[in-house]
């Protein structure tokens, strides 16, 4: 879900540079805020949840909290929303945490990582478990205040333009992943190639790049992939539930009433949750379409599965060695996926499997 672009409008940098100033608004003041995506806005999905937050802030501010929503490049490029809400550029950004990992690779337990939490695990562990905790003292460090806004749900595995029967068959591809999930599929010997979301559709139509994944049918159909790559393989096993951040400039937000502190929270859960209902109602008639018209739909080998979990886990433990913030966060992360796993495994894993094999 990477997206990357360029501010063309020399007037509205200058503005911008002049940030936020922390002031300190009264009880039910009017303000009007700005809120940067790193998502176009042709992504009714990601971009959406950004909207559905907005307008909610102001259905329940009496529209007097005002919050104005731009798409990746329209006020700052895709990526450089951490910046632009860290410095005070704008008050807000929604974005897909991973997109980070280069500056420090905790920021892509925010989102997903390879066989981590899925999409009800980590919203338990952010609301229920330690994580919002945990996170909320990283993005202390950077100025933002984060809140869950968003998840897919597991993804697809993307795109290929020929059939991956084998881990040999990794070995030099060009393979266009975003996120966290590159490191891991390094060590299988693919080459991760960052490639905006724009330009994915012409790489694999040209053979510049010999696969890709985006998030899922829904996405995948309107972005046409299907057009240039036969395969579609799953699952994504590197996003099984990636979650969407919130970020807020943290003087911006201490600058808050209690009120409007407490409507951003509940706006931020009521597109959290919108979002990934989006996906699940819309995801099934997009992949029946895609295999309606031709799609080869695989799921990935067991030894490919087998053999990138292994490298994941040879990943995490290098980190754990070497990041201090990685370690502290990770042991609390993956201590609440091994008891979130012990229980799904006896109850939801197990309807599932049963659900999925009749016919109803």
């Amino acid at each position: 879900m990477d997206r990357r672009s360029v501010i063309k409008n020399a007037g509205i940098a200058g503005v911008l540079a002049a940030g936020v100033a922390p002031v300190v608004h009264a009880q039910g003041a009017a303000i009007r805020w700005r809120l940067a995506s790193s998502f176009p806005k042709a992504l009714d999905t990601i971009y959406g949840a950004a909207e559905v937050f907005a307008k909610k802030v102001g259905e329940m501010s009496g529209g007097k909290f005002t919050i104005t929503v731009h798409a990746g490049g329209e006020l700052m490029p895709a990526m450089g929303v951490l910046d632009g809400s860290s410095n005070g550029t704008v008050e807000m950004a929604h974005t897909a945490p991973y997109y980070f990992f280069g500056k420090d690779p905790t920021f892509a337990m925010d989102c997903a990582i390879p066989f981590g939490l899925n999409s009800r695990q980590m919203t338990a562990w952010m609301y229920e478990g330690n994580g919002m905790k945990l996170f909320r003292e990283f993005y202390a460090k950077v100025g933002v205040v984060n809140f869950p806004m968003g998840n897919t749900g597991a993804q697809m595995g993307g795109w290929y333009r020929k059939e991956i029967k084998s881990v040999a068959d990794l070995k030099g591809l060009k393979f266009r992943v975003g996120g966290f999930g590159g490191k891991v599929l390094t060590k299988l010997g693919t080459v991760p190639q960052n490639i905006p979301g724009g330009e994915i559709y012409t790489a694999l139509e040209k053979g510049t790049i010999d696969a890709a994944e985006w998030v899922g049918p829904y996405d995948d159909l309107k972005l046409g992939f299907n057009k240039v790559a036969p395969f579609y393989y799953y699952p994504g096993w590197w996003e099984g539930g990636p979650q969407l951040s919130l970020y807020v400039n943290k003087k911006a937000y201490d600058g808050l009433s209690a009120e409007y502190k407490a409507i951003i929270e509940s706006a931020a859960a009521f597109a959290h949750t919108t979002m990934q209902a989006t996906y699940d109602a819309k995801n099934p008639a997009a992949l029946k379409t895609l295999v309606g018209q031709g799609v080869k739909l695989k799921p990935f080998p067991n030894a490919v599965l087998s053999a990138a979990f292994k490298a994941a886990q040879e990943v995490y433990a290098e980190l754990n060695n070497t990041n201090p913030e990685w370690k502290k966060i990770y042991a609390d992360y993956s201590a609440f996926r091994r008891e979130s796993n012990l229980w799904f495994r006896f109850t939801e894993a197990k309807f599932d499997s049963f659900m999925q094999a009749q016919k109803l």
